[in-house]
């Protein structure tokens, strides 16, 4: 019998934490004996290693300003209808070649609703289909406040098109009622996968990469770069000033802005691009200095290392905000609140991170989410 055949749609408009945890479950339903075939809409991310499933890169698109007001194309311009229109056929086409047995759309409708004018028109294929596929929302924990109509709307896109919503988090540290108030009316949809972590970080000796390092990062995307000056200004006073510090620039942070943060360094400071064995690195740290997105957070729990987390909280954002506190009352990471983000300040939250490691409490949130949602999709399919 053919592998079930699994049609994964990502979409990334500003950091490219949704691709790096969609890459994780490809890799995990590849592992599961499924065969994926992987849409990207965003830009092209370096290290997405997808575990031999199939790839399908659409035009990709980005959002311009950190309200996803604009949408810009490949050459930063305004996307249009007739980019609309070649996207939603390009979308159409890769569906029919992978004529799958279960959709999964990640974050819509919870999200992407700038996206609608593609997938709609999908969702009403398959939905016209003699015997149509499987339809999943892959979504996470926690999402931004909507606006109450669209929080209507959401409920009805799920009602009328959507199979099953995975939620990758666990209920017992935040249930998706907290962001998702029409929970309930969903409730026989909503499976919880727990936390989807990449977990192939390796744990090396005294001469492994990263060893007792101080790790900066700000994820992979273009936002980040004041949390990364403020950590290089404060290593002189911590009490990890003859440390290593690893400072990760975004791949996406243009060229100009990551030279001038290499020009600042001083002595002992590494400052290059964000690295495909992050994991690794995490694994071996002394420190992880962060914003607070949902990879980074969870990856440095599996880790065990010390964690410092500066919530991401420009533009709309209070996701990585909520998570943390949340995290920070289990004692498992320290906070420090972007409105007070200083030198001093981060200097003193870097010491106090360091001493309240040997007091860490058990990590008793589920993280095994790329397992169980493999686990759950291969039983929806061969159900459906």
């Amino acid at each position: 019998m053919s592998a079930p055949k699994i049609f994964f749609y990502v979409q990334h408009l500003l950091g490219i934490g949704h691709q790096r945890r969609g890459a994780t479950l490809t890799r995990a339903m590849q592992d599961a004996g499924l065969d994926v075939t992987y849409v990207s809409g965003g830009h092209a991310i370096p290290n997405l290693e997808l575990a031999g499933a199939s790839f399908v890169q659409l035009p990709p698109v980005r959002a311009a300003d950190l309200y996803f007001k604009e949408l810009v194309d490949e050459n930063d311009q305004p996307i249009d209808d007739a980019w609309r229109e070649k996207r939603r056929d390009a979308l159409m086409a890769a569906y029919q070649t992978c004529n799958p047995d279960l959709i999964i759309l990640e974050l819509y409708p919870f999200g992407r609703r700038q996206m609608r004018f593609e997938l709609l028109p999908l969702l009403d294929a398959a939905r016209s289909r003699d015997h149509p596929p499987v339809v999943v929302s892959s979504v996470r924990d926690i999402l931004e406040p909507p606006k109450p109509e669209r929080l209507l709307e959401m409920l009805e896109r799920i009602e009328t098109y959507f199979d099953h919503v995975m939620v990758h988090g666990d209920e017992a540290l935040v249930p998706f009622k907290r962001t998702f108030p029409h929970a309930a009316d969903i409730a026989d949809k909503i499976s919880y996968t727990g936390y989807v972590v990449d977990q192939r970080g390796e744990v090396g000796g005294s001469n492994s990469l990263g060893h007792d390092e101080v790790l900066v990062s700000a994820g992979g995307g273009a936002v980040g770069d004041k949390l990364l000056r403020t950590a290089m200004a404060a290593r002189s006073l911590t009490s990890l000033s003859g440390a290593t510090w690893r400072v990760l620039v975004g791949t996406k942070v243009p060229e100009a802005e990551f030279l001038a943060l290499a020009e600042i360094a001083d002595p002992g400071i590494i400052v290059e691009r964000a690295r495909g064995d992050f994991p690794s690195l995490l694994m071996n740290c002394a420190l992880s200095i962060s914003q607070g997105g949902y990879n980074t957070v969870m990856e440095s729990l599996h880790a065990g290392c010390a964690a410092l987390i500066m919530p991401y909280a420009d533009g709309l954002a209070s996701e990585q905000t909520l998570r943390a506190e949340l995290l920070a009352e289990r004692g498992l990471i320290n906070v420090l609140a972007e409105a007070d983000l200083s030198p001093e300040n981060l200097a003193a939250s870097i010491d106090a991170a360091i001493l309240n490691q040997g007091q860490r409490k058990a990590i008793t949130i589920k993280t095994d989410g790329a397992a169980e949602a493999a686990r759950l999709v291969t039983k929806w399919v061969r159900k459906g």
